[in-house]
């Protein structure tokens, strides 16, 4: 499959509330290093800003970020705002609040509900704006989501913020925050490398309730959270590697077209800190999987 001048309109659309955007997005945590946060290298910052301004030519308008997004040397939300503003009226960036990180890259406690009126504040200053497109409740273990879930919903009737998704958690959070605020997104762990049995039952739900579904860690295998402790069996790989032979991509294009065929309400943000690793993972929004293809590699994902 031929890669230069696949778009992200390949990939079709979809609405989060009012705001439509490519199936194909892009993760920007990987943008500030070569690993999460603050181990592995941090990434060259001519190249970062280069992914972004070609994500956007490629038609990408929909980037997935975070105020804790950075590491020794790099910010997701400044290289954002540094690239792209002023932005694109069509471009739609999410952000997540919840978790709270110290300067020094170390992991505090998860914020208060009272505390994430200064998140959202933080990430309005990092990226330029007078308002977020979609802010993401990042459950930090909570047993109920609801008090903090209802901070944003005022934050939301102010005028901060535009629409509300929530991330990480179990069915029923989703039918706590639902009977506060409309939620537009559910952004969980979910791929064949591991989803468990909550992701397949918020696919599920998410899609008989017109809410997108955004799958997190969905290409990233080992490096990704918790990767190698939920590892599919080795002939996964192997599946993988013979399917992307066949169509002549490379296995993680066909991750992310798996990823898009478990429904139409399904978004993909993988991330890259690569041009060349962008334009491949923008292509995988064209590739169609055979329905023999589907089923061999559904077979390790029951």
């Amino acid at each position: 499959m031929t890669t230069e001048t696949i778009t992200a309109a390949a990939s079709g659309t979809l609405t989060l509330g009012d705001l439509t955007v490519h199936r194909v997005g892009l993760g920007a945590m990987r943008l500030t290093g070569n690993a999460a946060f603050h181990l592995g290298t941090p990434s060259d910052r001519t190249r970062s800003l280069a992914v972004l301004r070609r994500a956007v030519e490629l038609g990408v308008n929909h980037i997935d970020t975070a105020a804790f997004y950075f590491s020794s040397l790099r910010s997701a939300n400044e290289l954002i705002n540094t690239a792209l503003a002023p932005y694109a009226d069509d471009l739609v960036i999410a952000t997540k609040v919840g978790p709270f990180r110290e300067q020094d890259g170390s992991w505090g406690t998860a914020a208060r509900p009272d505390q994430l009126r200064g998140h959202v504040e933080e990430n309005l200053r990092q990226l330029g704006r007078d308002h977020l497109d979609l802010v993401y409740l990042r459950r930090m273990r909570q047993n109920s989501v609801a008090e903090h879930f209802g901070a944003l919903a005022e934050l939301r009737e102010e005028g901060l913020i535009r629409h509300l998704g929530i991330s990480a958690i179990e069915p029923r959070h989703l039918d706590e925050a639902l009977a506060i605020a409309p939620v537009v997104a559910v952004q969980n762990r979910y791929g064949l490398d591991a989803s468990g049995p909550e992701g397949k039952e918020l696919l599920k739900l998410c899609g008989e309730r017109g809410i997108a579904f955004v799958p997190f860690y969905s290409v990233a295998g080992e490096t990704g959270e918790r990767g190698r402790h939920e590892r599919v069996p080795a002939d996964a790989d192997a599946a993988v590697a013979e399917i992307a032979e066949a169509h002549s991509v490379s296995p993680t294009q066909v991750r992310i077209a798996w990823t898009l065929h478990q429904g139409p309400h399904v978004l993909a943000i993988p991330g890259t800190g690569d041009p060349a690793h962008l334009t491949e993972n923008t292509a995988a929004g064209a590739l169609k999987l055979t329905d023999g293809q589907l089923g061999r590699l559904n077979a390790f994902h029951q």
